[in-house]
């Protein structure tokens, strides 16, 4: 269980209670997506990556096909049991129990450390030195994010009001497309930003799989109890049913931040 003051107006939050949906329901990145990491030249052709928060594993399962290998690292236990399950029989992917703050390798390990909807968790001041340290000469730490846009997109926003009802201190709500903050301290520990991107990304789903995403977010399945995951699914269903068909495309917007280890 985690309780972060700065997240959430400091409401409990387990990622492990919500790991099977996010397993089923999380894997939605589109090809233009993972071309955005590729274009830059990164976690690929023999690189050595790191991806800290890694989840079910996303990254990795992906990504691992253009030749780089990977260590997936996350806080939850369940998940890296998801990502271990799903990455069965993939070679070049290993994973470690582990927050961004306590991952240990050698010094100059990763030709890439990878971020991706996590960095708003981890304490900066305690991780960029020791990404500095983990990165080689040139190494880049990318910083990666995709949201829904509930105020372009009916269904995204519906969906989102939905889920401030039955937890109103969530605080995942009203994203606009915008490039991503880096704290000082990393420019401070010896990086440099070299490259930002957005852009938006029309996201297929049904009304099963939406559901299934929004189910996995923070605000329901990580932090509510059983019950009330129950009635906000079966609300959300039935809100589904009236304004969305059997499928749909959701707007959303890819970011990423590129710093060089200098």
């Amino acid at each position: 269980m985690i309780v972060d003051g700065r997240i959430d107006d400091g409401t409990p939050f387990d990622w492990g209670r919500a790991s099977a949906d996010y397993a089923r329901y999380r894997d939605i990145y589109p090809a233009a997506f993972y071309k955005m990491i590729l274009d830059r030249g990164l976690c690929r052709d023999g690189q050595h990556v790191l991806d800290l928060g890694t989840g079910t594993g996303v990254l990795p399962r992906n990504m691992a096909r253009y030749g780089a290998t990977w260590v997936g690292t996350d806080i939850s236990a369940e998940q890296i049991g998801q990502a271990r399950r799903l990455s069965a029989g993939m070679d070049g992917i290993e994973y470690r129990v582990s927050s961004a703050e306590d991952v240990d390798f050698p010094g100059a390990s990763f030709d890439v450390v990878t971020a991706c909807q996590c960095f708003w968790y981890f304490d900066h001041e305690a991780v960029c030195n020791r990404l500095h340290r983990l990165l080689r000469p040139d190494g880049r730490f990318l910083v990666l994010v995709m949201e829904w846009l509930p105020f372009e997109d009916e269904i995204a926003g519906a969906s989102e009001r939905l889920v401030l009802k039955y937890s109103p201190h969530w605080g995942g709500a009203g994203e606009r497309m915008h490039p991503l903050d880096v704290p000082a301290c990393y420019s401070a520990s010896g990086f440099e930003l070299v490259h930002h991107e957005e852009r938006k990304l029309k996201v297929p789903f049904t009304r099963e799989g939406w559901n299934g995403r929004m189910k996995a977010c923070r605000g329901i399945g990580a932090s509510l109890a059983p019950e009330h995951v129950a009635a906000w699914e079966r609300e959300h269903m039935a809100m589904l049913e009236r304004i969305a068909p059997e499928r749909f495309d959701v707007l959303h917007y890819a970011a990423m931040a590129e710093l060089k280890r200098i």
